[in-house]
């Protein structure tokens, strides 16, 4: 007779009464959410949407869906996920009441935008200052700025939905523009400060879409950014883009404010005397790689002496980059030594050559987060109404930017955590276990100790607390 030999133990499953929580690693975003007085800052800002007698209040709905959607959920109707854990998340909406709250929205665009601007300027200003020396407004200097990039990106859609269009890839959806806040390599991963829906027939180069999603990005900054008149500090800011946001009108925007600008630029049909010129790598330097160390193989140089520009601001300077060619990549009319030559532009006060191409090439974690902010709500818009989506879209960014709020203001400098992405955080610490239980006339969340990020969980617990006697007491100047 033979015997199998099972890779995992076979257990019986049977249903049980005892208060289990599949998700009690939210339980951190919970407290972390009512340390911020988060319920009565919605109704300050939301009470309009929901009847004056209603039972769920716009913190808890709109909290719900946050909760939600940083756990991995895709739809509104994921929300029953908290609804079986009532001892902990609380009494939780019925789908039928997140519908309808959703439809109001709809109704009233410009109010609910206007609302949810506000609220989350008034958290990052709060949380920001709370950061200490990690605060990236008091961080910023010209030599150093805080770095805004912005990039668009597709959502496509499988059904016909309000202001959804073709796209240049050939599928069909929305082409949203995003603003996000780089805090650095070293200080957590930034957050998102604006996500401006579009049709997906809008261009990625649109120099309109790129000025008004950075006017919703500035208005989002702590008033560090702005002197005792209400001026902006624009030297202490960088914009940076890929070459969709290198066009005259809009680099001229940032120069009339005084921002700086680091943009990739697509190179034009040179004479061959210059192409001659890329070739004398004896002109250039080595570049620096991630850890800032010399690459023996990528140079950089300056070449704003050797290729005009035309029609861009005063101060408009243009380098390039050699690298090896990526394997199955094919050359272009200046790749003529087996190497991919590449450029961007910049007005920065800086002229070190290297340090600002590696600063320019740290725009690939933009990628990443917009890669985030799919996989959190922005990649699935549910709803027809083009105003009920912009609004979701508002939520995966508010949903994305606890994480990052928790790694900037909770988290110890230099844990390992403060670098994860929400992907990790979900599976590492969000979907742990608990169980419920009663005693002392008091209910508690028993987490197992032998978690791998159980010890996690009750340092930003404890952290959360301290923020929030600290906040109660006033000894955090916003």
């Amino acid at each position: 007779m033979n015997h199998s030999t099972h890779v995992f133990p076979a257990l019986p499953t049977q249903p049980t009464s005892q208060a289990l929580v599949s998700h009690a690693g939210l339980s951190v975003l919970t407290s972390f959410l009512n340390a911020l007085d988060f319920r009565q800052l919605c109704e300050d800002r939301f009470s309009q949407f929901v009847p004056a007698t209603a039972t769920h209040r716009p913190g808890k709905i709109l909290g719900a869906l946050a909760l939600s959607l940083a756990a991995g959920g895709e739809q509104a109707s994921d929300i029953d996920q908290l609804r079986t854990a009532p001892e902990l998340f609380g009494p939780v909406a019925s789908d039928a009441t997140v519908s309808r709250f959703m439809g109001r929205l709809k109704d009233q665009p410009e109010a609910f935008e206007y609302g949810f601007a506000t609220m989350t300027r008034s958290l990052r200003t709060k949380i920001w200052a709370a950061a200490g020396p990690r605060n990236p407004a008091r961080l910023a200097t010209p030599a150093n700025p805080l770095i805004i990039d912005i990039d668009a990106s597709l959502v496509h859609v499988h059904s016909d939905k309000e202001n959804s269009a073709g796209t240049y890839k050939g599928g069909y959806g929305f082409s949203p523009m995003i603003a996000m806040a780089d805090y650095g390599k070293t200080n957590g991963t930034g957050e998102v400060l604006a996500v401006q829906l579009r049709p997906g027939n809008r261009g990625a180069n649109s120099a309109k879409s790129h000025i008004e999603v950075l006017n919703q990005a500035l208005a989002q900054l702590h008033h560090d950014f702005y002197d005792e008149h209400g001026n902006l500090q624009a030297e202490k800011i960088l914009v940076r883009t890929d070459s969709a946001g290198s066009s005259r009108e809009f680099l001229h925007h940032l120069q009339s404010l005084g921002i700086q600008f680091s943009t990739s630029y697509s190179l034009p049909v040179l004479r061959e005397r210059f192409i001659r010129w890329i070739d004398e790598k004896k002109y250039w330097e080595p570049a620096l790689d991630a850890g800032g160390g010399q690459r023996a193989d990528a140079w950089v140089i300056d070449a704003s002496k050797v290729l005009e520009l035309k029609g861009y601001p005063a101060g408009t300077r243009i380098y390039l980059r050699a690298e090896p060619l990526h394997s199955g990549a094919k050359a272009s009319l200046f790749d003529t030594d087996g190497n991919r030559v590449t450029a961007f532009l910049t007005n920065s006060p800086r002229f070190n050559v290297a340090f600002l191409d590696a600063r320019h090439r740290a725009r690939g974690r933009c990628e990443n987060r917009i890669k985030t902010l799919k996989s959190t709500g922005l990649g699935k818009l549910p709803y027809w109404s083009f105003a009920a989506n912009q609004a979701w879209a508002d939520l995966a960014m508010f949903a994305v930017n606890l994480v990052a709020w928790l790694q900037l203001a909770v988290l110890p400098g230099g844990h390992e955590a403060s670098v994860w992405d929400l992907k990790r955080w979900r599976y590492r610490l969000f979907s742990m276990a608990g169980k419920l239980v009663s005693g002392g006339r008091q209910r508690r969340l028993l987490i197992p100790k032998n978690a791998p990020e159980a010890q996690l969980l009750f340092q930003l617990q404890q952290n959360i607390r301290l923020l929030f006697q600290r906040w109660r007491h006033g000894e955090l100047a916003a």
